[in-house]
């Protein structure tokens, strides 16, 4: 582990960062998937909640994804350009 508690902290926001990337995106996917699958089929009510739900789920995960995966990766490029 980094001795470092700014490093230590700083990994652990770039996961928390990772899993809710990953969460956005799943969930987007899973709005994708049944999407189609309610357009092949017809679009029941259970279809729709899913799309809606996978959407709002997938939006409020992925904003704060993401940009807390770039302000850890500004942080980063901060230390090194300033040689600490």
């Amino acid at each position: 582990m980094n001795a470092d508690p700014v490093r230590a902290r700083r990994a652990r926001f770039a996961r928390a960062s990772q899993l809710g990337q990953r969460l956005g995106y799943g969930c987007f996917a899973i709005a994708l998937v049944a999407f189609f699958v309610g357009l092949g089929t017809s679009y029941s009510t259970a279809v729709v909640v899913i799309v809606v739900a996978s959407l709002v789920a997938g939006s409020i995960t992925l904003l704060p994804g993401i940009v807390l995966g770039y302000a850890v990766k500004a942080a980063e490029r901060e230390e090194r350009e300033s040689g600490n």
